[in-house]
C-alpha cells in the first residue's frame, strides 16, 4: 500500500493539537500531506479497501504515526521564530515520463498545444530563513511518483523524494545523523498521477521489446511482463539517480531564491460529500459525481507495478467470470452506479459496500492555504498532469476575477484523506489505471475545480467565515484486526536476543559490504516500545577519546536492516553496511537494537528491549 493515506489520523492529530494548543492549530490551517512512498508500513487507514490490502488495521502503526506527526509539530512549534520566506521556480529535466501517454492524448489538441510536455517539469521551492538570513528549511513541490523502488522491494524506505530530502538535510545539518539536526527539507507531492520516474519506459521483461502501447501489454505474457525501468543498475541505484537530480535542482533554486513572499495568511477548509456533487458543465447543463467504484483496469496496476492477475489497462468492458465471482462474494451492483461510472466497467462497487465498514470515503476534505500571493491547494488524491494544470488555472482565474492578480497556485497532492486518482473527463474515457481509479466517476475533476474555486472565492472576498463546514467524516470503531497474530519471540537454546550468530569479517575495503547476523525479534515490537530511536548503528572507535562514535543509523542510505522470520517465534536480524568511499579508515562495530515480546502463563505480554554488538572490524582504503 502507498504510505500516503490519512483521514482518521488527521482527526486524531487535530484533536490532540486542540487539547494542547487550543484554537491555534485547526482543520483549516493544518494540512497533512504524504511525501508518498510505496515502501512504508501499512494498516493505519480506516476504510475497508485499504484495511484488506494491508491485511488488517494495525493500531500500533496508527498510534506510532499519529505520535510522530504530533512530535514533528511540537518540535516546529518550539523552534518557531520570526523569519522570511522566499519562492523560486525552475524545471527539473530528465527524471519523469508520462506513464499513461495514451490517456493524455485524449485531451483536446488545442489544450495540449499550450504545453511543451506531457508532464509538469516545474519545481516550486519555498525557502525559509530567520531574520539573520540563516537557513531554517525548505518545501519543494514537484510532480513525480516515488516508485523508483519497485514492488519486489521489502525494505521500508522513502524512495526518490525521500532520498532528495536525505541528501539536502545531510548537507545542511553537518555533523548530525539522518533524521536529526535543525534544517528540514520537505519534498512534497504534486500532480503526479500519471508521472513515472522509470524513465527508460515500459519494456517486456521477457523479450526486451517496448510495450508502450494503449494497453501496456506484451505479445507473450500480457500485461504482467510490461514493466518500466529506471536509469540505474538496480532499483537502489535508480532511486539515488532520480533523488539526486531533484536534490541538485532544489539546492540551486534554494540558493538563488530572491523573490520574497509577503502579505496576509489565510486558510479555508470544507468537508464535502463527493458522492453527490452537482457539477455545472455550462450555464444550462449539470452532471453528478458518483458513489465510489474501482474499474477493471485498477486491478491491472501500472507499468511501475503490475497487478499480477493479468488484468490489462484500458478495459472498457467487464468480464463475466470476474463479475460473477464479485456478485457471489459481495452482491450485485446497482444499475445506478453502473450508469454513473460509464464507460468504466466496475470491478468493485465500493460505494455500495459497507461491511464491516464503508469500503471507501464519501466525505472528503477540500482546503486552500494562502501565503501572500501563493495558494497551496490540498488535494485529497493523485491528480494527473492535465488535471493539475486545469485546477491551477481555474483557481488562479477565480482569484483574479475577485481582484487578486498573479497568484502562484501549487498542487499539494495526497492531503488529508486518500481517494486514489483524479483524471480529466477525456482521460477517463480511455480507462487506463488512473481513470479506473478515479473513484467518484467521470466528473470528479470538474467537481473539485468547482469546490476549490469556491474556497478561492471565499479567501479572495474575505468571506471564509460564511463557508459551511460540510458533513463531518465518520470515525469507525472495531476495525478488522491484523490477520497476522502477535506471537512470543524466542531465542535458540543457549542463546539470547542480540547474540551474534554471524560476525563481520575482520577487515573490509571501502566499497565492500560489512554484514552481521544477530538473534532477532519481530521489529514491529519496537513501534510499541520506543526505548531505542534506531534499529541499528555503525560506530567508529575514536582513540583520542577512547569512545565509540555513531557514524550511521537505520535512516542512513548505506545501511540496510533485514529481518528473517523463522518458525515458532525464532528469527534473525541481519545488518548490512555498504561501506561508502567516504568512510574513514579505522576500527568499527555494528550494533542492533530490538524489542522482544515475552508472555508468562496467565500474565499479559510484555515488550522488553535488548541490544547486540558485533565484534570490532577494520575498514581500510583500497
Amino acid at each position: 500500500m502507498d504510505s500516503e493515506k490519512s483521514s482518521e489520523w488527521q482527526s486524531d492529530v487535530l484533536n490532540r493539537l486542540q487539547s494542547k494548543y487550543g484554537s491555534l492549530y485547526r482543520r483549516d490551517n493544518v494540512i497533512l500531506s504524504g511525501t508518498h512512498t510505496h515502501s512504508g508500513p501499512a494498516g493505519y487507514f480506516q476504510y475497508t479497501v485499504f484495511v484488506i490490502a494491508s491485511e488488517g488495521f494495525s493500531n500500533r502503526t496508527f498510534q506510532h504515526m499519529v505520535t510522530g506527526i504530533l512530535k514533528s509539530i511540537d518540535i516546529a512549534h518550539t523552534n518557531m521564530k520570526p523569519g522570511k520566506i522566499f519562492i523560486n521556480k525552475g524545471n527539473v529535466d530528465g527524471v519523469q515520463i508520462n506513464r499513461s501517454p495514451y490517456s493524455y492524448l485524449q485531451n483536446p489538441q488545442s489544450e495540449r498545444a499550450r504545453y511543451s510536455s506531457n508532464t509538469d517539469k516545474e519545481m516550486v521551492v519555498l525557502k525559509m530563513v530567520d531574520l539573520n538570513g540563516d537557513d531554517l528549511g525548505l518545501i519543494s513541490w514537484f510532480a513525480i511518483h516515488p516508485v523508483s523502488m519497485n514492488n519486489s522491494n521489502h525494505l521500508v524506505n522513502s524512495d526518490n523524494v525521500g532520498y532528495a530530502s536525505y541528501l539536502l538535510e545531510q548537507e545542511k545539518n553537518k555533523g548530525y545523523l539522518p533524521g536529526q539536526g535543525p534544517f528540514v527539507a520537505a519534498f512534497a507531492s504534486s500532480n503526479l498521477g500519471d508521472v513515472s520516474p522509470n524513465i527508460l519506459g515500459p519494456h517486456c521483461i521477457n523479450t526486451g521489446e517496448s510495450c508502450d502501447n494503449a494497453n501496456s501489454t506484451c505479445p507473450i505474457g500480457g500485461s504482467n511482463m510490461c514493466i518500466a525501468k529506471g536509469p540505474g543498475q538496480d532499483m537502489f541505484d535508480s532511486t539515488q539517480i532520480i533523488g539526486r537530480a531533484m536534490y541538485q535542482r532544489a539546492k540551486e533554486l534554494y540558493a538563488s531564491a530572491s523573490q520574497e513572499v509577503t502579505g496576509p495568511l489565510a486558510s479555508a477548509h470544507q468537508w464535502v460529500d463527493m458522492t453527490n456533487v452537482t457539477v455545472w458543465l455550462n450555464s444550462t447543463h449539470t452532471a453528478k459525481t458518483c458513489k465510489p467504484a474501482l474499474g477493471y483496469s485498477f486491478a491491472a496496476g501500472t507499468i511501475d507495478g503490475v497487478g499480477g492477475l493479468n488484468f490489462t489497462q484500458g478495459k472498457t468492458e467487464g468480464d463475466p467470470f470476474w463479475d460473477t465471482i464479485r456478485d457471489q462474494i459481495l452482491g450485485k451492483l446497482s444499475e445506478e452506479i453502473k450508469e454513473c461510472h460509464k464507460p468504466k466497467p466496475i470491478l468493485l462497487h465500493t460505494g455500495e459496500l459497507s461491511k464491516p465498514h464503508p469500503w471507501h470515503p464519501d466525505i472528503v476534505d477540500v482546503q486552500i492555504i494562502t501565503l501572500g500571493s501563493l495558494a497551496i491547494t490540498a488535494i485529497p488524491g493523485e491528480f494527473t498532469t492535465m488535471s493539475g494544470r486545469r485546477l491551477r488555472e481555474a483557481v488562479q482565474a477565480e482569484f483574479a476575477s475577485h481582484g487578486v492578480q498573479n497568484m502562484t497556485v501549487v498542487i499539494s497532492g495526497l492531503c488529508n484523506v486518500y481517494t486514489h486518482y483524479i483524471t480529466t473527463y477525456e482521460e477517463y474515457q480511455a480507462q487506463r489505471y488512473e481513470a479506473a481509479s478515479t473513484i467518484y466517476g467521470p466528473h470528479t475533476l470538474s467537481a473539485y475545480i468547482q469546490l476549490f474555486r469556491n474556497l478561492a472565492k471565499a479567501i479572495a472576498t474575505d468571506t471564509v467565515a460564511n463557508l459551511s463546514r460540510g458533513p463531518e467524516p465518520p470515525f469507525f470503531q472495531q476495525l478488522i484486526v491484523p490477520l497476522i497474530p502477535n506471537i512470543v519471540d524466542r531465542a535458540p537454546i543457549g542463546r539470547t536476543f542480540g547474540d551474534v550468530l554471524q560476525p563481520a569479517k575482520p577487515e573490509y575495503r571501502v566499497g565492500e559490504v560489512a554484514e552481521v547476523t544477530f538473534v532477532g525479534a519481530n521489529p514491529k515490537n519496537s513501534a510499541q516500545n520506543e526505548t531505542h530511536q534506531t534499529f541499528l548503528t555503525v560506530e567508529k572507535y575514536e582513540a583520542t577519546s577512547t569512545s565509540w562514535q555513531i557514524v550511521c543509523n537505520d535512516a542512513s542510505w548505506e545501511t540496510r536492516f533485514y529481518w528473517h522470520k523463522g518458525l515458532l517465534g525464532l528469527s534473525n536480524a541481519t545488518v548490512e553496511w555498504h561501506i561508502p568511499d567516504t568512510a574513514q579508515p579505522g576500527i568499527y562495530r555494528i550494533r542492533y537494537f530490538g524489542h522482544n515480546r515475552k508472555q508468562d502463563i496467565l500474565k499479559p505480554a510484555v515488550i522488553l528491549s535488548f541490544e547486540g554488538t558485533s565484534p570490532a572490524f577494520e575498514v581500510v582504503t583500497t
